[in-house]
Order: structure tokens, then sequence, then C-alpha cells
């Protein structure tokens, strides 16, 4: 299916957003305040080796220390007899060469590896491999069997690295796979020798920024134009086009409408759909997305849609719908991690396996790696999404500072309670000739009308008199009690 892939860039933030057949499939947002490091690779050190958890902390120079399993160290399990304890692997203080796997998402630290790899337009270079493996997404024998003679072919005869041919190169000749091996092999030579003449914690290489990364992990066969809203960004990505991938240059071009390029494809109203937890359906159905530290679970629901037939057809026309769009805001939401999804109950095990492999085949079109599991006895599926980088909420969101990110805030009554506990509470601890109450609006309105005979009978009790002042910058939870 053909697509085209709009970047929008301001001194601010790049933004890139795919579209196939007038609709956002994907959105990606980076920040120079807030830069990615997926990929990137330091010279670390170990500052704290825990064998209870089989883990150890490393300095790579952030504000936060980042994370290392032993499961993400290259060699910790190659005798398949015995996995060796990380205690044996590291102490505190030593350098260490890791590559950042996962960013640092809410209070956890950047998720690190020691087995480095190098992405190209072609290939994925593994220097401490020596194997050849094959993008999965190729799906023919004798492609696949074609595409690794031609690799071999092109390997220098001293080779000790592996490699894996990615979906790009499909359609790839000896030059192309040849020029991929030589620029990977210079930024590998590159990387080792800086490592030896710097001190840990550094920075040894930079992954390219999402605007380049387009061009790399983004672009395929199908996609017939790249357009770009800056001229300055344009020109670079043509050079760099021309450098690494020659076949692309003339697909990316430069926009010079007056209208800006989001709002021309609709995708700034599909930014501000994503944030929201309902997601309606052609049908009338819809769905209810939740976002959790935990989990991310997904309801669906048949709302306005009654169907003509049966109610039978209705839930299974509304679930063959509602795949689709899972499918979708799993990408344009960039939502990892455990994902539930709450289809509508259906008792057909035909009407089961039809909506499954309808989900499957919707899913497809994701690059990022999962793992799906049926239908439980509890009627839910079960999945994971490789979590990377933050999802769409995190990067534009931040927690309420009136609900706390709870969703809810308690009532106006719930705080008159609480304020009369802490009146008789005080009362008790201080003798204050007076005690006023600083809230919201909403809270003093209670305490004047439906409230007002409890705050007259506990001025009785404590024998003290009780004022009243609005502060109309508190929320509705926020209040003070003060002594006069």
């Amino acid at each position: 299916m053909s697509n085209e892939i709009l970047v929008n860039i301001t001194p601010q933030e790049t933004r890139v957003a795919i579209i196939e057949q007038g609709v956002t499939q994907e959105l990606h947002i980076e920040r120079i305040s807030g830069q990615g490091i997926v990929g990137n690779i330091y010279n670390g050190r170990v500052s704290r080796v825990l064998p209870g958890m089989q883990s150890a902390f490393v300095d790579i120079g952030l504000d936060r220390a980042a994370f290392l399993h032993i499961a993400d160290i290259w060699g910790s399990d190659q005798n398949k007899q015995s996995i060796k304890s990380i205690e044996k692997l590291l102490h505190a203080g030593s350098n260490i060469l890791v590559q950042v796997i996962k960013d640092a998402i809410s209070t956890k630290g950047a998720r690190l590896s020691t087995q480095i790899s190098l992405a190209g337009r072609m290939l994925v270079y593994l220097p401490q491999e020596s194997h050849i493996g094959i993008s999965q997404r190729i799906e023919n024998d004798d492609e696949r069997e074609l595409l690794r003679e031609k690799l071999e072919h092109v390997l220098p005869r001293d080779e000790k690295g592996g490699y894996i041919i990615r979906t790009m190169a499909e359609a790839a000749n000896e030059s192309d796979l040849r020029a991929d091996i030589e620029y990977l092999h210079k930024l590998w030579h590159d990387i080792q020798r800086k490592s030896l003449i710097v001190t840990a914690p550094v920075l040894l290489y930079q992954d390219l920024d999402l605007s380049h990364r387009v061009l790399r992990d983004f672009v395929n066969d199908d996609t017939k134009r790249i357009y770009v809203d800056s001229r300055e960004n344009h020109q670079k990505l043509v050079i760099f086009a021309r450098s690494y991938m020659i076949n692309l240059a003339e697909r990316i071009a430069l926009y010079t409408g007056e209208r800006p390029l989001f709002d021309l494809y609709g995708v700034e109203d599909e930014i501000e759909k994503s944030l929201a937890k309902r997601v309606n359906l052609k049908s009338g159905g819809y769905l209810i997305i939740d976002q959790t530290e935990a989990l991310t679970t997904m309801d669906v629901n048949t709302g306005g849609f009654v169907g003509v037939r049966s109610f039978d057809d209705t839930i299974f026309k509304t679930n063959l719908e509602a795949a689709q769009v899972i499918a979708r805001q799993l990408r344009l939401r960039n939502l990892g991690g455990i994902i539930i999804i709450d289809f509508i109950d259906m008792d057909n095990e035909e009407h089961k396996n039809a909506v499954l492999s309808e989900f499957n085949k919707a899913l497809m079109k994701d690059r990022t790696r999962m793992t799906i599991n049926g239908f439980t006895t509890l009627g839910l599926i079960e999945m994971t999404r490789k979590r990377i980088r933050e999802s769409l909420n995190q990067v534009l969101c931040e927690s309420c500072p009136t609900c706390q990110g709870r969703g809810k805030i308690r009532t106006a009554q719930t705080i008159c309670y609480e304020i009369l506990r802490e009146l008789l509470r005080e009362s008790r601890q201080f003798d204050a000739n007076e005690f006023r109450i600083l809230a919201s609006q909403q809270v003093i309105d209670l305490f004047l009308d439906e409230e007002s005979q409890s705050l007259a009978q506990l001025g009785d009790f404590i024998a003290k008199p009780i004022s009243l002042q609005v502060e109309e910058s508190y929320t509705q939870e926020q209040y003070d009690v003060i002594l006069m």
C-alpha cells in the first residue's frame, strides 16, 4: 500500500507522520530538549552491581544511571550449561562498552546492552556475531536465499562480524550491499578507536536524528514522496540520500505551500484525537484506551451500533472493525509493554478466529516486535509490543496537577468534611482566637449552603469563630486552615 511521509521541522522539535490512503498511520516526535538516545553507544563506567537482581547500574554521563541486565550482556549465556553470575562479569568502577536499547521512561533509566548493532540502509552490522540473519518480513524462501548469496559474495574474506539483512535490501544489488558494508565497517572502526582514547563515561556514537532516521528506517518501495517543510533540512536530507541511498533523493520534496503541512493532511487533528481515551468507530461503536505505567487496556463497546441481522452479527462486525482500529492506534500512539484487549464477548468460535486473524493481519504493518496470544478463558487478548521510546501521550502530556494523574478529583463535599475534621484536630492542639478556612469557590459555596449547619455546629462545639475566604488560585482539592 503506497504511503507518503511528512516531515515537519522547527527549531524546537521534529515531527514525522506516515500517511496511507490519506489516513495518518504513525506519528513520531523528537524534541531537542528530550532527544531520544536509543542506538547511542557509550563508553560507560559500572557504578553499582546488584547480584540479587543480576543487574548493574552504569554511568553513561546522563543525569540518571542506566540499567544493564545480565541477559543483555553479550557472551553471558554462551555456555548453555550455566549462565554466569553478573558479579563474575562486572565490578564497580570498571569501564564497559554499551549501547542504549530503550530510552529512559518515567522513573526508569535507560536500558543498555553490550551487544552492539549498527544499522545501515540495507544491513544491520553485528561486530561481535558471526552469522547472517534475514528479516522475517522477507517471506519468500527463494528471495531469502538469493539475498544471502549476494551478501556472502561481497563480504570481505577476513570478515568476522555478522549481519542482518533488512527488508529494505529486497531490491538491492551487490554494489548497494558493498557500500553499506564499507560504511558500517568504517563506523565501527571509528567507535573502537575513539573508545581507546577517551575517558569514561563518554558518548562514542550518536544515532541519526529523527529526520535522517526517516530515510533509513521508514522509507520503503511503497513510499511515493517524502515532504519536508524546511528548506535547510530538505537540502541536508537530499545530500544525505545522495551519499548513502541515491535512489531516494528524487523522492524528497520541499513543501512550500502557505498552509502548514500537518494541517493540510489533517495530522494536527489526529494528534488531538490520539490523546483522548475514547476512539469512535465508524459503525457507531467505540474503544476506551487506558494507559498506565504497568500496562495498557483497550475495551471495545458497541455504542450506538445496533446492526441489522442479529446481536451476534452486530458484535462480530464491531470486533472486526475494532481489530483494524486497535492495530492502527498501537502504531499511532506508540503504545508499548503489556497490552490487554477486551473485545466484546463472542460465543461463536468461528467469529473469534476471524477476529484474531483480522487483528494479526492488521498488525503486519507494524515494524515493532510483538508477541500475541489468542483469546484467554476470560475472552481477553494478551499481547506485548516492544517499548523502545516514550509513547505519544508521554511525550506530549504530563500528570494533571489537580488530580495527580488519577483522572478524577475528590468532590467538594468530600473536601468540606475533610476540612471539618482538620478544624476539630487543630482546635484540640492550638488555642487560637479564630479559625479561617481558605478554599476554592466550589467548597466555600457548599459551606455557605448545604453544609452551613455542619459548620455552625462545629463552631459551637469548639467555641471559636470560623470564617471563610475564597482563594481563586486554589483547585477544588486545595485548602488551608489558618489560626488567627
